[in-house]
């Protein structure tokens, strides 16, 4: 793994020496922190934002954890080497998620970047309420329930960011990607430390149930701001 990314950074840093900036690159700006508050002020973009919030709640708490939950659940049942599967699991379940990447892109270019996004959502948070009831379940349905939460998960990662660039004022979408992102990994780091408390409390059916509370905010910051005129901008008009 580690030759296979140096080497992707590799051919990175030459290929970037023969491409060139598409479109009109426009000037730097300094920043002004009263930018911050217009970013904030405007509706559309908070909304995208706020979708990114419950997104980033979900996933990287769900990256870190999964691995343990099916070490759990697979030693219970006895298996032979649980941490080898688990981890073999695990590196599936996230490593999927290349595909649901790429498919949340090709649709939400045709179909509209908040249909995609909301059905990300519903279907991850679906899988979030559920997964932790799984544990004892058949090897291949647990797993087939984490392949699915593991492509719908990051899914919709893509098209906030991409949400933003479309909604934001040129010379504020740096600073609203910054913004966005810093608050987002915050919103992460906090799910991530309250999973073992809460799995300690409540199992692991109460910590994975509490990470779908992000996708419900989400959708529904999604859906507010597919009805509103704004969304036109997004996808070309396909909202």
């Amino acid at each position: 793994v580690i030759v296979a990314a140096s080497m992707s950074a590799y051919v990175a840093g030459i290929a970037v020496l023969f491409v060139q900036l598409g479109g009109t690159p426009g000037k730097s700006l300094r920043f002004d922190p009263r930018m911050v508050g217009q970013i904030w002020a405007n509706k559309p973009l908070r909304h995208a934002c706020y979708g990114y919030f419950g997104h980033m709640w979900e996933l990287y708490a769900m990256w870190g954890w999964i691995g343990l939950f099916l070490y759990g659940s697979f030693s219970d049942r006895l298996i032979e080497n649980p941490g080898v599967w688990s981890a073999l699991s695990t590196f599936a379940i996230v490593g999927v998620g290349a595909f649901g990447s790429l498919a949340g892109g090709y649709f939400a270019d045709r179909i509209g970047r908040t249909t995609v996004t909301i059905a990300a959502m519903v279907v991850s948070g679906a899988c979030a309420l559920v997964v932790g009831t799984f544990g004892g379940a058949p090897f291949a349905i647990l797993l087939a329930v984490c392949i699915i939460w593991g492509i719908s998960v990051v899914a919709d990662s893509a098209q906030f960011s991409s949400c933003v660039i479309e909604l934001a004022d040129p010379h504020q979408v740096g600073t609203a990607l910054t913004l966005q992102n810093a608050i987002g990994f915050l919103i992460a780091l906090v799910s991530i430390h309250l999973v073992p408390v809460v799995a300690d409390h409540f199992g692991w059916w109460g910590a994975f149930a509490m990470l779908s509370i992000g996708p419900v905010l989400g959708t529904i910051a999604m859906v507010r701001l597919r009805l509103m005129p704004e969304a036109i901008r997004l996808a070309g008009g396909k909202r």
